[in-house]
C-alpha cells in the first residue's frame, strides 16, 4: 500500500487556527442597545408619528400659551423658557408611552424577555431611541419659542449642553417608570402620576439654565448643570442594574 501522505505546515508560518467560541461568551452591552435602539427608530421613521402628530401637537401647545398670556412680548419672553420645557416634558410622555405601548401588542415584550439581550443594553437603547426623538422634537420647538415669542439664544453653548443633559435624563427615567408601568392595565393613566412629579427637577435645572443663557436670570446657567447631571447619571445607573428585573416582572 502506498503511504499516506500528511500535509504539514511550512516552517516559519504559523498554524491558522479558526475563532474560539465559548457558549458563555455574551455580546458587548453597546451592541445590544445599538440593536433596540435601530428598532425601536425604524419603527418610528416608517409610521411617523413623532413628526405628524407629536410635533405639531407641541406646537400646538406653544401656541396656546402665547394666547393665555394675551401675546404680551415681555411676559413671554421671560416665561419662554419654562413653557419650552413644560411642552418637552408632555412630548416625552407621549414618546414614553408610545415605547412600550408597541410592545404590547402580538407579544413583543415576550420576545424581548427571550431574545438574550442585556437588560442594561435594553434599557440604553429604548433610552437611546427615546433621546433621539426628543432632540428632534426639541429643535422645532426652539425655533417655535424664537418665532411666536421672540426670544433670542444668548448663550448657545449652554443652551446645547442643557437640552443634552435635560434629554438624557428624561429618556433615562422615562425608560424605567415605562417599563414599571408597562404591564399593567391602567399604565396610559398611572405613567404621568409617576414619571412628572419625577421630573420636576429636570424642569427646574433647564428652565433655570435657559434663563441664564438668554440672559434674564442672575448668576451663572452652568451651576444648574450638576442638577441635570446628576439626574441623568442616578437613572442611567438605575435603568442599566434594574431594567433587567423590571421588564421580567413587567
Amino acid at each position: 500500500m502506498p503511504p499516506r501522505l500528511q500535509c504539514r505546515p511550512r516552517r516559519g508560518t504559523p498554524h491558522r487556527r479558526g475563532p474560539r467560541w465559548s457558549p458563555t461568551r455574551r455580546p458587548p452591552v453597546w451592541r445590544d442597545a445599538l440593536l433596540v435602539a435601530g428598532k425601536d427608530l425604524r419603527v418610528e421613521a416608517r409610521s411617523r408619528v413623532t413628526t405628524n402628530q407629536v410635533a405639531p401637537y407641541a406646537l400646538v401647545v406653544l401656541l396656546l400659551f402665547g394666547f393665555a398670556f394675551n401675546q404680551d412680548r415681555y411676559v413671554l419672553t421671560h416665561v419662554g423658557p419654562g413653557l419650552f420645557w413644560i411642552a418637552v416634558l408632555l412630548c416625552a410622555l407621549l414618546a414614553v408611552q408610545r415605547s412600550f405601548s408597541l410592545e404590547s401588542a402580538d407579544g413583543a415584550r415576550d420576545g424581548l424577555r427571550l431574545s438574550g439581550l442585556d437588560g442594561g443594553g435594553i434599557f440604553l437603547g429604548k433610552a437611546m431611541a427615546i433621546a433621539a426623538q426628543l432632540a428632534v422634537l426639541e429643535v422645532i420647538l426652539a425655533l417655535g419659542v424664537v418665532v411666536l415669542f421672540g426670544t433670542r439664544m444668548a448663550n448657545p453653548l449652554l443652551l446645547v449642553v442643557t437640552c443634552a443633559l435635560a434629554t438624557a435624563g428624561l429618556a433615562a427615567a422615562g425608560t424605567v417608570y415605562g417599563v414599571m408601568a408597562a404591564g399593567l392595565r391602567v399604565r396610559e393613566t398611572l405613567l404621568p402620576l409617576l414619571l412628572l412629579p419625577v421630573l420636576a427637577p429636570v424642569l427646574l435645572g433647564a428652565t433655570q439654565a435657559w434663563l441664564a443663557a438668554i440672559g434674564l436670570a442672575i448668576g451663572s446657567g452652568w451651576r444648574w448643570l450638576t442638577l441635570l447631571g446628576a439626574f441623568a447619571a442616578i437613572y442611567l445607573t438605575l435603568g442599566v442594574l434594574a431594567f433587567g428585573t423590571l421588564l421580567e416582572e413587567a
